[in-house]
């Protein structure tokens, strides 16, 4: 029979002719009993897999990149690449990392692990490329059927030589404590030589086993792990990973151990030995007691990649670990599984039972740090945190200061930034719309992570991806709900809020939810009816960047420094015995005007003051002054009694005729609008207009006394019509003449 080769099956013609091509085959062992054993779907899987495994380690051979990878019989992916060295040891560094790809696959539906085959040949250019793979292929089937005899590999003898010359580095990555924001410790990963395919830990340790050499490895890694960690700070650990079977051989004696750790200056309490959960205990009897030897010692216990191996939660009964590390599979897309997100914490209230912690391993978002800290969890390790290094890394810069909606939301956090503010356009349907239709729609849209149902524009129900994801692949959830109107799925109480409703208060309303629902989108309204979504992330953003200007003690609208930054300029002008003066200032009918044009213009008014009362301080006293503002619609401005009048001139000026271009044009005609004040009372308003309140200070006065001045001063200003200055003709505060 012969197959239908793609035209980059075979590489450029100069390449071969200076190197010839190896053709690959790598099969799965046992297909019929598994097929019958799992059935025709689990080995569809197991195909597809093994498949994308190939094709994902040849990305990383740069020769290899437009491989084809070609099934050529149940069970069995042939493909070519250049020859670069023997083609046994190509062949078998492809099965090593396809057989640790397909692992997890295995261990979830069999509880066991897999053995693939392999098989290879020559395969020299020139000619019909057909019969020459045909040719190729019948000479790996029969290498295939023919045992391995691994000491004949010629990477044996590199490996050896690895070995023996102790050509092994090591990188550390940090694990974060979520709760205090240091480092817990740092795990210690073996890298082979680099320029070889050793240098990729998957073939390196599965050679060991192959060539029956763990425990020579894994003493050479440790050896590197702790004479190249460097100190370690109070209460920081060293995380070694350590083979089950290695932990039972008679040669691994504390003593050696000891030794090791006295030369680099630390002692059993140091050191964490992760035990991975992936390969069985054999000779449970030996393993436990050289395990109680060990924790006699001082050492401390994790049990590594819970939730991906053998023995599960009997293995951690067991052992009773200090520490749970869970598998990144357990933390892909945990912020969009609700289902993953109740596993995990489960396991974290285990733990606390238990006195072990969690930690998270593989984080690679922020979203996935912010759902794993709102959950409880201990921990955490990832790229996100900070990717393995030699020498010691430090946390990446994103991932400091992360803050969780629970931590943010029960600060006490005071701001006038309406949620309508970060409102993005929804996507609406009607009730009857059918259930497929709507998967259908987020396979194809994929910035869309939630659906709104409405009837006639007021919303009745939300439908998130991940939920209805979740439904459509139970048991029988396509046949129950696929041919059915959105409504049978959708959630029928979904959080909704106003448009101006501060993003504080939506947060905390968001965290009451149930935790299957936290996450959710919040859909939000403008008088009733639909006006847009915000997503949890969103929200997070947004509340995380008013924290951190009020932190600065600036205003989150306007970017002025607050209170706390008045009080310090007074204190500091008066401690120096500079003559000064405040200028109070005050918007006019400002509430009238936001309630009428709503939050997102009444904020362009602040911030147009604001920017007036910059310019205007910087053009009349350049450094010297200072604009603070204080809340609201209130502004001070602190400068020398010199530039006042002119500063006053100036904000009046610009701020009269800039403001009415924040009106339409019919009241900008009118130059009033018709609105409800305070008292409910509809009537006629001016347009917004400041009123400036100035006293003087020269010498020594209390910050009461400043503000109960300013206030009368403010005040008076405000009873006169439109834009006024109120000047303070009172002896200055401080003076002889106001003491009497």
């Amino acid at each position: 029979m012969h197959y239908e080769i793609p035209e980059h099956a075979l590489l450029d013609r100069t390449v071969a002719h200076e190197t010839g091509f190896t053709l690959v085959l790598i099969t799965i062992r046992d297909y019929a009993i598994l097929t019958e054993m799992y059935g025709q779907g689990f080995i569809n899987q197991l195909e597809h897999e093994l498949r994308d495994v190939l094709a994902a380690t040849a990305q990383d051979n740069e020769d290899c990149r437009d491989m084809a990878v070609l099934k050529v019989g149940p069970g069995e992916m042939a493909f070519i690449m250049p020859r670069r060295n023997s083609p046994a040891d190509m062949a078998y560094e492809y099965k090593l990392k396809a057989q640790n790809g397909l692992k997890r696959t295995m261990f979830n539906h069999t509880g066991i692990g897999i053995d693939l085959g392999m098989g290879f040949a020559t395969l020299e250019a020139g000619g019909d490329d057909s019969p020459r793979f045909d040719a190729a292929l019948h000479e790996a089937r029969r290498i295939l059927r023919t045992p391995l005899d691994m000491q004949g590999l010629s990477i044996a003898n590199t490996y050896n030589d690895i070995l023996a010359r102790k050509r092994i580095t090591t990188h550390y990555q940090p694990i974060l404590d979520f709760k205090s924001g240091s480092i817990l410790g740092w795990e210690a990963l073996s890298r082979g030589p680099e320029g070889t395919s050793f240098r990729s830990p998957v073939i390196l340790f599965e050679t060991a086993e192959q060539f029956g050499r763990l425990f020579a490895l894994e003493r050479v890694c440790r050896e590197s792990a702790i004479a190249n960690v460097g100190p370690l700070r109070d209460g920081q650990k060293l995380f070694i990973n350590i083979h089950p079977k290695t932990m039972a051989d008679p040669e691994f004696t504390p003593g050696k151990t000891l030794e090791l750790l006295t030369s680099a200056g630390l002692t059993p309490d140091d050191i964490v030995f992760e035990i991975t959960e992936r390969h069985s205990v054999q000779e449970f009897a030996l393993f436990y007691r050289t395990l109680d030897h060990y924790r006699s010692q001082g050492f401390r216990v994790a049990v590594d990649d819970a939730g991906a191996g053998y023995a599960g939660l009997t293995l951690i009964a067991q052992l009773q670990p200090e520490f749970i590390k869970l598998d990144k599979s357990l933390i892909d897309g945990i912020h969009k599984d609700p289902v993953k997100r109740a596993l995990v914490e489960t396991t974290v209230n285990f733990a606390d039972k238990i006195g072990s912690r969690i930690i998270a391993e593989g984080i690679e978002t922020k979203a996935q740090t912010l759902c794993l800290k709102d959950i409880g969890v201990h921990c955490g390790q990832g790229y996100f945190l900070a990717r393995p290094a030699a020498p010691k890394p430090e946390l990446s810069k994103e991932c400091l200061g992360i803050q969780s909606i629970s931590e943010v939301s029960t600060r006490s956090i005071t701001c006038s930034l309406p949620i309508g503010d970060l409102a993005h356009p929804p996507h609406s349907i009607p009730a009857d719309y059918l259930v497929s239709d709507a998967q259908d729609f987020f396979k194809n849209n994929s910035r869309f992570s939630s659906i709104v149902v409405t009837e006639d524009d007021i919303p009745r129900g939300l439908v998130m991806e991940y939920h209805l994801n979740r439904q459509l692949s139970s048991q029988y959830g396509i046949a129950l709900y696929h041919r059915r109107p959105i409504e049978t799925v959708m959630d029928a109480s979904p959080l909704m809020v106003e448009l101006d409703t501060p993003v504080e208060q939506a947060a905390r309303q968001a965290m009451k939810r149930d935790h299957i629902k936290t996450y959710d989108d919040i859909i939000i309204t403008r008088k009733g009816r639909l006006y847009g979504i915000v997503s949890v992330q969103t929200l997070l953003n947004a509340m995380a960047k008013i924290q951190v200007e009020m932190a600065k003690g600036t205003n989150p609208l306007t970017g002025l420094p607050g209170n706390v930054a008045i009080e310090q300029e007074v204190e500091s002008r008066i401690a120096q015995n500079r003559r000064f003066s405040i200028i109070y200032a005050d918007l006019d009918h400002f509430k009238v005007y936001n309630d009428t044009y709503g939050f997102k213009n009444g904020d362009g008014v602040l911030k147009l003051a604001a920017d007036i009362m910059s310019w205007a301080a910087r053009k009349h006293a350049g450094q010297e002054a200072r604009v603070c503002h204080i809340g609201g619609d209130d502004f001070v401005l602190i400068t020398s009694p010199e530039s006042v009048e002119r500063i006053c001139r100036s904000v009046h000026r610009c701020f009269g005729r800039l403001v009415k271009r924040c009106y339409c044009p019919e009241d900008r005609a009118r130059r009033w609008i018709t609105a409800k004040g305070r008292d409910g009372v509809e009537r006629d308003y001016p347009l917004v207009s400041i009123s400036l309140g100035v006293i003087e200070i020269c010498g020594n006065c209390s910050l009461m006394e400043i503000g109960e001045r300013a206030a009368h001063v403010k005040k008076y200003a405000k009873s006169q019509e439109g834009n006024s200055v109120a000047m303070d003709r009172r002896p200055p505060l401080g003076s002889p003449e106001a003491a009497r």
